[in-house]
């Protein structure tokens, strides 16, 4: 017994020896795994753990074996020198076989073997005999349990123990108390027995149990290969005079098993936690966190602040009127000493330089037009809690003066009408409200106060959706209505309190919710075109949207669309009224599909689509004014394009791919730069489209000169647009003046499979080409190849991830090569397709199995700052909560930001700077 516990009385487990015959079969075992793997590794184990290592056997089921026992029984089953070798170069690896270390056999290739035991780390209580890896002094005061959150002191009925184990506590109202500061252990020196059970008590883990790979032996050519900085810091050794027998003992053989996918895990189900991308995790203490630090954001002219951020000006998308000669902008700004969003209308001219006019909406609300000289301005009235219609008389020749007062034109029966369009053609007026199953809008007031007012707060569901997005679904649904609105002899515009509902007795709910808008339907005369759930299917479990068209007095609606299909939108007139257009994506239950254009034929009944075969994915579209063209967005390199294509012939009869010449189904690309929407064909072959990028929020900018381009589109030969882009509005330009955001640089690499992929690299402001100093990195993940990973997807995206960072290291020697400051988020909802069926479906158990992150629980040790909106019902707050007390158990610095008002998203002005500061407070400790 070593001298440091003659003195003491020492409890010993009783451990039988090995007999011979045990022993002989040891040696058999190892002798019969060197014939059977591939490779044989030597291993060494830091803060040697049983239970640590069991993990790692479990870990490896079918794909390895694991020899842990006495060094002169693994050297002897190799052999010791070239005439007693069991095989070929054996006895190199036999004469490394001194202290606390293993033999580990598998056919897993070496890299990937050294980067999933450079992972595996865990984080534990030292013992006696470590080294202490930091010093330890404990405050005066209550003695505290600093691995509880918040931390607590110590119960009275623990302060015999803390004095025996050599604090001078004295009792304080109950709780044991310093006098004064203790330092409990020096870094660097060894520690005693007492010393180990107080960091324990107190929730210092101090050491990490981790495998290191000393040695490879190659089965295929008898070759040795020493590894690489194969040594153990001082603190993870221990004192060999100081080992438990028992421990040591204990120790004789783990046969294993199976390696789960080597691939990083992913959120299942929508667990929002972070993994570290690459190896070399960084182990912390387990000491709280502090609740505040003396961080603040930097300052300066030239500095992009998130302050900035927040108090920029922020432009919806530009609307010309039916002229097009003026453009209508709904702006918001946020007013920082209020406390509140400063919204306006601001309307620019399309034809001259005159500076644009600024209509103030002090209560806000939503403007559009109703000719091309007056705006409708619908508010809500906060006293009778009813939305007002107001008309705003637009002063433009070829300069702006001051716009007429507000006219009062109608009150609607409740304060929620939204997403207005009119139809000249009829003198109708469309919206969208939510109203009662009977759908009259007159009587949602009364069936408000019999809701409000009915004795219980419960909500029974006999069906989903009981809940969407942030919104618990109540008894009202969506629809569209018209009202006639129209000009008098005095020109004056009368709207007529007389509100149909267009979607009456049809079972159809639109907009769909709950993103849908103005997207989802469109006016031209007397004729309405949507899109719906299909009322036949449970709504929660199908995306399945059908496009119909109605009269705008409501009657009996069309289907256009027929079979299997997905969801469905942006549908649109064609000037004439003979066609019409929509996206629609193929696979039903799949929200991330390909969307594709579909055009539909009135006159001749008759379905295709134009783009069967191209890969990428429709975001809107519009008919030209002459509807022979037809123009729309779409995703391709991380930028919203604008593309064209010619209108084709109608086939003979419905189809999803008419096989059409490539003149109609090759897409040529207008805009390429930023990210464009809502684009507005316009008179004089222009096209008003709205665009934001990296470096400024929204403007307006018009496409001029396609009147070229349609006519080579007309013809067979090869087209490319010449003309120009103009640039209509600067909303953020002052306030952006020096800030010199970075525009970003596109690279290319092979990720997965061999397939190209993107990426943006987004340089600091003072980043020299070649300068010879390191930059901190962050990750942050823009995309991915929604079809090649479907059932898989905690690998290729992975793959992806870590093969684009190793790109950057390779390429831009300025960025700081730190392995553990990456991370990754995903959050998975569109479940059905994503892992190949229902959760309680055999392949996709299988693949939640594999790719879970309960799994892997053991072996997180990133520090993980998790924030979580408790309104974000595809997200519950608790699997953010979980992975919170998960990380805590394992004494990884973690910090939990919650906003109980806030969904999916951060929208909150004043909560996205709190966003903002603790992600960079964040930063700023770990990156």
């Amino acid at each position: 017994m070593p001298k440091s516990k003659r003195a003491k009385l020492v409890s010993l487990t009783k451990v039988s020896k090995k007999t011979k015959e045990q022993k002989g079969a040891l040696i058999t075992e190892v002798q019969k795994s060197t014939e059977k793997w591939k490779y044989c590794w030597l291993f060494e184990v830091g803060a040697m753990r049983n239970a640590h290592l069991k993990t790692v056997r479990n870990l490896w089921k079918d794909s390895a074996r694991i020899f842990l026992g006495r060094s002169a029984v693994m050297a002897k089953a190799l052999g010791s020198s070239v005439e007693q070798e069991h095989r070929d170069g054996l006895h190199k690896l036999s004469k490394q076989i001194k202290g606390q270390v293993g033999l580990f056999f598998t056919d897993t290739e070496p890299q990937e073997v050294i980067e999933w035991f450079d992972d595996f780390r865990q984080p534990d209580f030292a013992r006696a005999g470590n080294l202490a890896s930091r010093t330890v002094i404990l405050p005066a005061g209550p003695v505290m349990r600093t691995h509880s959150d918040p931390p607590e002191p110590f119960p009275h009925n623990e302060e015999p123990q803390l004095r025996k184990l050599g604090l001078t506590t004295t009792m304080n109202r109950g709780v044991p108390t310093l006098g004064a500061p203790h330092k409990l252990c020096e870094k660097g020196k060894t520690l005693t027995s007492e010393q180990a059970q107080l960091l324990k008590l107190i929730g210092e883990r101090m050491v990490v149990f981790r495998v290191q790979m000393k040695a490879r032996w190659d089965a295929t050519t008898g070759e040795v290969v020493q590894i690489e900085g194969a040594e153990l810091a001082p603190e993870e050794a221990i004192n060999s005079e100081l080992v438990d027998e028992e421990e040591e003992d204990g120790m004789d053989e783990f046969a294993c098993a199976s390696v789960v996918d080597m691939r990083l895990p992913i959120s299942l189900l929508g667990l929002s936690t972070q993994f570290p991308i690459f190896s070399k995790q960084v182990t912390y203490p387990s000491a709280p966190m502090s609740k505040t630090t003396a961080f603040s954001f930097k300052e300066g002219s030239d500095v992009f602040t998130p302050k900035d951020l927040v108090g920029l000006a922020r432009p919806g998308s530009g609307v010309a009127n039916a002229a097009g000669d003026l453009v209508l902008v709904p702006v918001s700004k946020y007013n920082f000493e209020e406390k509140k969003n400063q919204k306006s209308i601001w309307i620019a001219s399309l034809q001259s330089n005159s500076g644009p006019l600024e209509i103030p909406l002090a209560k806000g609300g939503e403007a559009f037009w109703l000719d091309s000289r007056t705006v409708a301005h619908a508010v809500r009235n906060e006293e009778t809690d009813k939305l007002e219609l107001y008309a705003v008389k637009v002063n433009y020749e070829t300069q702006f003066a001051a716009p007429g007062p507000p006219v009062l034109i109608a009150t609607f029966p409740t304060a929620t009408p939204t997403n207005f369009k009119y139809a000249a053609g009829s003198g109708k007026l469309v919206f969208s409200d939510y109203v009662y199953p009977d759908g009259n809008l007159t009587t949602v007031k009364a069936h408000d106060d019999e809701w409000e007012t009915r004795g219980n707060s419960a909500l029974v569901y006999d069906s989903g959706y009981e809940r969407h997005w942030d919104t618990w679904v109540l008894p009202k649904k969506p629809s569209l209505f018209s009202v006639p609105l129209t000009l008098t002899e005095d020109r004056q515009w009368s709207l007529v309190e007389e509100f149909t509902n267009i979607l009456a007795d049809t079972k159809h709910a639109a907009p769909v919710e709950p993103f849908g808008g103005l997207d989802n339907f469109d006016v031209l005369d007397d004729q309405v075109i949507y899109t719906a759930k299909d009322p036949k299917l449970p709504e929660a479990l199908h995306t399945k949207q059908n496009v119909y068209i109605i009269n705008i007095n409501g009657g009996n609606p069309k289907e256009l669309t027929s079979g299997t299909h997905g969801a469905t939108t942006s549908p649109v007139f064609s000037p004439a009224g003979d066609r019409v257009a929509w996206l629609e994506m193929a696979k039903d239950g799949y929200e991330a599909d390909r969307n594709q254009i579909i055009i539909y034929d009135l006159k001749q009944d008759i379905k295709f689509s134009i783009t069967p075969t191209w890969d990428r994915s429709p975001g809107s579209l519009a008919f030209s004014t002459k509807g022979d063209h037809i123009y729309f967005t779409a995703g391709d390199v991380a930028r919203v394009k604008i593309f064209v294509l010619p209108v084709p012939p109608t086939p003979k009869e419905s189809t999803a791919n008419p096989g059409l010449p490539s003149l109609y189904t090759t897409p040529v690309e207008l805009v390429g730069s930023a990210a464009s929407s809502d684009i507005q064909p316009l008179g004089d072959n222009r096209l008003l489209f709205t665009q934001s990028s990296f470096t400024s929020p929204n403007d307006v900018f018009v496409l001029e000169g396609l009147k070229a381009l349609e006519a080579e589109l007309d013809g067979t030969r090869e087209a490319s647009f010449k003309g120009s882009v103009k640039q209509v509005t600067k909303f953020t330009e002052e306030a952006l003046k020096g800030k010199q955001l970075a525009e970003g640089e596109d690279f290319w690499f092979k990720g997965a499979e061999g397939k190209d992929v993107q990426g943006f690299i987004l340089k600091p402001k003072g980043w020299k080409q070649g300068e010879i100093k390191k930059w901190p990195v962050l990750l942050l993940i823009h995309g991915e190849f929604t079809d090649a990973i479907a059932e898989d997807w905690g690998g290729k995206p992975f793959i992806d991830l870590r093969a684009g960072w190793q790109h950057v290291l390779d390429n831009y020697p300025e960025v700081f090569d730190s392995k553990y400051n990456g991370y990754s988020t995903d959050e998975l909802y569109f479940f059905n397709h994503d892992f190949g069926g229902r959760p309680y479906d055999e392949k996709a158990k299988a693949i939640i199995d594999k790719f879970s992150p309960s799994n892997y629980v053991s072996r997180w040790s990133t520090p993980q700052l998790i924030v979580h909106g408790s309104k974000d019902y595809r997200l519950a707050e608790t699997e953010g909560i979980g992975a919170f007390h998960a990380l805590q158990q394992r004494g990884v610095p973690t910090r939990l930001v919650i906003f109980p008002d806030e969904n999916h998203w951060v929208l909150n002005h004043g909560n996205s700077l709190k966003w903002h500061y603790e992600v960079f407070r964040w930063f700023d400790q770990f990156v």
